[in-house]
């Protein structure tokens, strides 16, 4: 017998009571459309991963700093203290 998986039949013949329940919060909110979700824009994608990247490069760039440069070193050491 697989894993997962039943020999005997499951019977779903009556209604499933979740489903006549009112929504509350957030889902009744999105029911009656009160929000509605636009996706970013191209020029708005390209702005944010921009920063990203830029964010990126400068992290690897401080880490290949601090691992070569021993007065960089003792700087970042003497600011956490």
């Amino acid at each position: 017998m697989v894993k997962g998986f039943s020999d005997g039949e499951v019977k779903n013949d009556g209604p499933n009571k979740d489903l006549e329940k009112e929504k509350r919060g957030i889902a009744s909110i999105l029911k009656e459309k009160k929000i509605t979700y636009t996706l970013p824009g191209k020029k708005q994608i390209n702005i944010i991963g921009s920063i990203v990247l830029g964010l990126n490069i400068g992290l690897i760039l401080l880490v290949i700093l601090y691992l070569n440069n021993q007065q960089f070193r003792d700087f970042v050491f003497n600011i956490g203290r």
